[in-house]
Order: C-alpha cells, then sequence, then structure tokens
C-alpha cells in the first residue's frame, strides 16, 4: 500500500514550487535530493545548457533488490506551462485545485510524486524490484525538449513507463506526430489614412488565410491551430510584417503532411492576390513558411511488454485498464523513437494548461497503488526468469 498523506504532502509541496519551462531548477535541485536520500546515484544533465534552461535532466539510477534483472524506466517531467509562477493550491476533500490565478502544475508533479512514492515504498516494505531508471524531464510543454537531450545510451532500461496523462484506468500507447510552424508574412507599409492604397497589408493577408485554413479538429486522427500572431506597430501604418506561430497534430503521418500542405497553401493563395507598384517599383504580398518536425508518432503494440506488464498488474488488482490513443504528444514519442519501449499511463490530472486545472487525489492514489503493483510483478516475473 501507498502512503495517501504522505504522497498528497509531496504534491503539495512540488507544485508550490515555480518550475516554468526552461525555470526548473528549484524542482530539480528537490527531486534530486529526494532521490539521494532513497540511496539513488543522480545526475542533473546538460539539458539545460543545450535548451537555454537553468537547469538539466535529473537522472536517478536506483540499484533495485534484484541486481541482475533488467532495469526499468519510469518518467515524468518538472516543468509546467505559464501562468505557473507563485502557484497556491486549494485543497477541497479529496480535490486539489488552482486559485484560479495559475494552472495547478499537477501536470505533470502527480507524475513526479507517483515515481517518487512507488519507490518509496517498494524500499520500505521490502518488495522485490528491479532496478530503476527514473528521468525527470525539463521542457516539456515547449516541444519535448529535456527528452530529445537525455542521453538514452547511458539509461540501462529498455522499457518502461511515463506518467503524463489524466485518467489511470487508461494506459496511452499512440500519439500523433507534430509539425510546429512559423510563417512570416510580408506586405509593404503605407500611411494608414494618407495613402492606403500604396500599402499592403500583411495583417489582411494572415487574417484571409486563416479564415480559409481547416484548424481546430480536422478529423478523428488530425488537429491543427494558429496559437501565436504577432505583427503591427500603430493603427495608422498599413502593417508590413506579421509573424504567425501554429501546428498541425495527426496519428496518420499522410495526414499530417496533407494538413501541413493545406495551411501552406492558404498563405500563398491569400498573399498572391495583393500588388502594388509605387514610383515605379512593384511589391507583392508574400509568405516565408518554416516547417519542424516537433516529434514523431508513438506507437506501442497491445502485445508489448510493457503493455502486458500493466494490464497483468492491473488484473491482479480486480482492475482493467484500456489501451488508447491521445491528441498530445509527451515524452514517451521521444523515448519510443529511442529504443525505449514504454506507454503513458494517467495520473489524475484535469483541465490541464489552464488556471482551472484540478486534481483528484484518489485518482493519484490509484495511480500509484497500480505502479507500486506494475514493480511488485515486474519483480517476481524478473525472479521467475532467474529461476528463484
Amino acid at each position: 500500500m501507498i502512503n495517501q498523506e504522505r504522497i498528497k504532502n509531496l504534491l503539495l509541496e512540488l507544485v508550490r514550487i515555480d518550475s516554468v519551462s526552461r525555470e526548473e531548477r528549484d524542482v530539480a535541485e528537490r527531486v534530486k535530493q529526494i532521490c539521494e536520500e532513497m540511496g539513488a546515484e543522480v545526475e542533473i544533465d546538460d539539458a539545460g545548457e543545450k535548451v537555454g534552461g537553468n537547469t538539466g535532466n535529473v537522472i536517478a539510477r536506483f540499484p533495485g533488490t534484484l541486481p541482475d534483472a533488467e532495469a526499468i524506466m519510469m518518467s515524468a517531467h518538472m516543468d509546467t506551462v505559464v501562468p505557473g509562477r507563485g502557484v497556491k493550491p486549494v485543497v477541497e476533500g479529496d480535490i486539489i485545485r488552482t486559485d484560479g490565478s495559475t494552472v495547478l502544475g499537477g501536470d505533470d508533479k502527480s507524475g513526479v510524486a507517483v515515481i517518487l512514492e512507488t519507490i518509496r515504498c517498494l524500499q520500505e516494505q521490502n518488495i522485490p524490484h528491479a532496478p530503476i531508471d527514473a528521468v525527470f524531464s525539463i521542457c516539456e510543454e515547449v516541444g519535448l525538449l529535456g527528452a530529445k537531450h537525455v542521453d538514452t545510451s547511458s539509461l540501462r532500461a529498455r522499457y518502461g513507463l511515463v506518467f503524463d496523462s489524466d485518467d489511470p484506468g487508461f494506459l496511452f500507447t499512440k500519439g500523433p506526430s507534430a509539425n510546429h510552424f512559423e510563417f512570416k508574412i510580408y506586405g509593404l507599409e503605407s500611411h494608414a489614412g494618407v495613402a492606403p492604397e500604396q500599402g499592403i497589408s500583411a495583417i489582411k493577408i494572415a487574417a484571409e488565410a486563416i479564415a480559409s485554413m481547416k484548424l481546430g479538429r480536422v478529423d478523428e486522427e488530425t488537429t491543427a491551430n494558429i496559437g501565436v500572431i504577432q505583427g503591427g506597430e500603430a493603427t495608422n501604418i498599413i502593417t508590413n510584417f506579421v509573424l504567425l506561430k501554429g501546428e498541425a497534430r495527426s496519428l496518420d503521418d499522410a495526414k499530417l503532411e496533407e494538413q501541413t500542405r493545406h495551411m501552406l497553401k492558404c498563405l500563398e493563395d491569400a498573399a498572391s492576390k495583393y500588388e502594388v507598384t509605387v514610383e515605379g517599383v512593384t511589391t507583392r504580398g508574400r509568405v516565408e513558411s518554416e516547417v519542424t518536425r516537433e516529434y514523431s508518432a508513438m506507437d506501442v503494440s497491445d502485445d508489448s511488454r510493457v503493455v502486458r506488464l500493466v494490464k497483468q498488474a492491473a488484473s491482479r488488482m480486480g482492475l482493467q485498464v484500456e489501451t488508447m490513443a491521445s491528441g498530445g504528444g509527451c515524452d514517451a514519442n521521444i523515448f519510443n523513437k529511442r529504443g525505449i519501449e514504454c506507454a503513458n499511463l494517467g495520473t489524475g490530472m484535469r483541465a490541464i494548461h489552464t488556471v482551472k486545472e484540478w486534481l483528484d487525489v484518489k485518482d493519484m492514489y490509484a495511480a500509484a497503488e497500480m505502479t507500486l503493483e506494475i514493480m511488485r510483478l515486474n519483480g517476481e516475473t524478473a525472479s521467475q526468469a532467474a529461476g528463484k
């Protein structure tokens, strides 16, 4: 059994430590301290230097009681989205929520808490278990950057779990590929009151392009969004430049590329409508596009080792865990591509990325209990394989 009061208090402690992306040092140092107190060999890697942050990923290697067993990984991210500074959690019975001014940070400090409580219980209850590589990443919320800079060759584990989703009754085994877009739209400045005919409004081009795009839920596997619009200096100037930032995601790479081409065409078609000649010089609306693959799809088979392990552990508890697809990316996308087979188990976070974020601690308890059983079963399996 887990210690419910302890894991709850740990979560409350962690969410009060500011750790927006690229500013995770304080929570990283606290996690490192806890892991060292539990006997882990801990390092903070150089990922922070590579992504412009103030700390790196925390990598904690726990020896386990079955030293010859294959190591297993558990991972969660330490960073939060904004507004995430000065979190003041409100506790209402089993519900922990924000005070309405910030996010809570249950995404993903509930995952961090589940991992740490599970390892404590393994040690305190003398449960035979395999060595554990615990990876606490930075900058997940800004493109899975921490996971991208984990030296996976230094990890012992080739399979494991990421804790970064909502319902602990689901195991997310499929996740989308994602493209990140930056569109630079160029027009021509002119005086908005005196000579508007001599200008080309980059804002107008952007507006027409966005209006013609398929955005939001494109189909059951595909989404798209324009999330940032920057441009304009004054109301009396025809704006000559606009920057758009957006994304598209899909579980189907062909659909992702189709959506990407569609969005590019909308911009190019809108820009092509505008041309003006001033003092013998002709200027045309134009677009520069930069498309970056942010991460690639995750697709873990139901017959995989990690999925079978989770389902067997749930069955022993009289529970069922369903595998399903997610529309969000997570560090598991990166680890799977780098040879660490892993799926994403929920911890109870709700209304994430909003100031209405909340968490039912009963869900977090359930996630921790299931994780403890997963580690117990994994140890038993390893012992049987070794003939012990």
